[in-house]
């Protein structure tokens, strides 16, 4: 394993030796009770309220409600981005996109002569020096697999096996599948049987490593990132049918779309029957990987945690679904674009049927696993994440406020523009960066961004947006330039 932070020999007391640069043995001894499972469940462009357990009543979901019922259902759960990659690196490592510099989906998006200005250069790659969490749980004496999207470099040493994963299956520099349907033409995954459903595909790996872990006696952590529900819309052709029918029968009470901004339409009605079978299979694809839990015995020392890595897609690609009551989607600003689902299970550990109000975003996530597991927190590594953990046992309990960011000095492929953002307890500030020109929304009474307050709010402002500058500054943000081929569209 490659060389990263100096406490490394400390990771997994009491094993460390003092005195040491190397790493502890990948296999030490535990303490009782036995090290919990961990199955990570991240989906690609999932909406907010694609769910029937955050509301959806096109889409069907019952194994994902399901788990919701048995868990920690988060309302105020945000992701580090508005698109894939960024959000990637910032679950992993526990920083924010804007400090590892991945801050728009990987390679990026050209620059237009439209543009106003030039995003920054992207490193192309999630760097060596920085630290995961699956090194972590390896060192700890873990079986480690990614399974499906990766997107954070495609050269053999940027790959998943180099970030602390033992096994890669279908990870690779792709941001979505050619074909869902088998030829899917994926590295690192061999084609299957003409036909094969790529969701389907995944778990089938799932389960199998889980297997292989079991035989190895080893706990497991299991990175599963499916594609979907990322373009290209595809689907099984009898769920397509199945959603027809149920528009033929409950078509929809008012219009499908309507004028979003900048110039274009944003979808305001979950009635996409492609969308809504692409998320049935997932689903499906879920549920049995659960079932398959539940047979091993497993479920009850395996923690399951199941979210997105940024809003539905509803501006622009297909208009795959709509995120109302939160504004616009993927690639912007605005609560649809970083509100994302987020449902945690451990049963007898995490109370189930429960609802958490928490603020909690991406980089939390490596701080939080690590005390589940009762691993030592190394804040050397995750600079930007706060553990929930504590959120997880006591839902209901308060949570201080707290700040969050982000920063997107990108054009988006769904038409979002350069941007920066604060929350800070229920007031969010957007600074748009061709103009300077800000927003401010109080998201306790007005959760659809409708209005800005800036105006009304000169000092809150006015704080928040030195709170925000003070931030980039502190994590080394880099900004975008002047386009000296700025050219204007007739």
């Amino acid at each position: 394993m490659r060389g990263i932070f100096p406490t490394l020999a400390l990771l997994v007391a009491p094993v460390a030796v003092a005195g040491t640069d190397s790493l502890p043995d990948p296999a030490p001894a535990r303490r009782d009770p036995a090290p919990p499972n961990i199955v990570f469940i991240l989906t690609d462009d999932l909406g907010r309220h694609d769910l029937g357990a955050y509301g959806s009543t096109f889409h069907e979901t019952p194994n994902l409600d399901r788990l919701a019922r048995s868990g920690v259902r988060f309302s105020q759960a945000y992701t580090a981005s508005g698109v894939c990659s960024p959000t990637r690196a910032s679950l992993l490592t526990g920083r924010h996109p804007a400090r590892i510099g991945i801050t728009d989906w990987l390679p990026g998006r050209r620059s237009a002569p439209t543009d106003l200005l030039l995003a920054p250069r992207l490193p192309g790659y999630l760097a060596a020096t920085d630290v995961t969490f699956a090194e972590i749980f390896r060192t700890a004496g873990y079986r480690t697999a990614l399974i499906g999207k990766w997107h954070l470099g495609g050269a053999k040493e940027n790959l998943p096996e180099q970030h602390g994963f033992d096994v890669n299956i279908g990870g690779s520099e792709k941001g979505h599948p050619p074909s869902y349907f088998s030829p899917h033409r994926l590295p690192n995954l061999p084609d299957g049987p003409v036909g094969e459903h790529l969701d389907d595909r995944l778990t089938r790996e799932a389960i199998a490593f889980i297997r292989d872990a079991q035989t190895r006696a080893q706990p497991f952590l299991l990175y599963l990132t499916h594609y979907s529900p990322h373009t290209p819309l595809q689907a099984k052709p009898d769920l397509v049918e199945k959603y027809r029918e149920k528009l033929r029968r409950q078509p929809p009470a008012g219009p499908e779309f309507a004028d979003g901004p900048p110039d274009g339409r944003v979808r305001i009605a979950q009635t996409n029957p492609i969308y809504a079978a692409m998320i049935e299979t997932l689903d499906t694809s879920i549920g049995t990987l659960l079932a398959e839990l539940d047979a091993l015995g497993l479920s009850g020392n395996t923690i399951v945690v199941f979210t997105s890595d940024n809003g539905g897609l509803s501006t622009a690609e297909g208009w795959a679904t709509s995120n109302l009551p939160l504004r616009t989607g993927k690639g912007w600003a605005y609560e649809g674009g970083v509100r994302a689902p987020l449902l945690v299970r451990w049963p007898g550990r995490i109370p189930a049927g429960t609802e958490s109000a928490a603020v909690v975003t991406t980089p939390d996530f490596f701080p939080t696993l690590l005390e589940l597991a009762g691993l030592p927190l190394q804040p050397a590594a995750h600079l930007d994440g706060q553990s929930f953990a504590s959120t997880l046992s006591q839902p209901d309990a308060p949570t201080p406020e707290r700040t969050i960011f982000w920063h997107y000095p990108h054009y988006s492929n769904q038409r979002g523009r350069p941007h920066s953002a604060v929350r800070h307890g229920d007031w969010k500030l957007i600074e748009w960066l061709e103009d300077g020109r800000v927003e401010l929304f109080d998201l306790a009474a007005d959760l659809a961004e409708a209005r800005d307050l800036a105006t009304a709010q000169p000092e809150r402002t006015a704080s928040l947006r030195q709170e925000l500058h003070a931030w980039r500054t502190r994590v080394g943000a880099r900004m975008p330039t002047p386009n000296p081929e700025h050219s204007p569209s007739p």
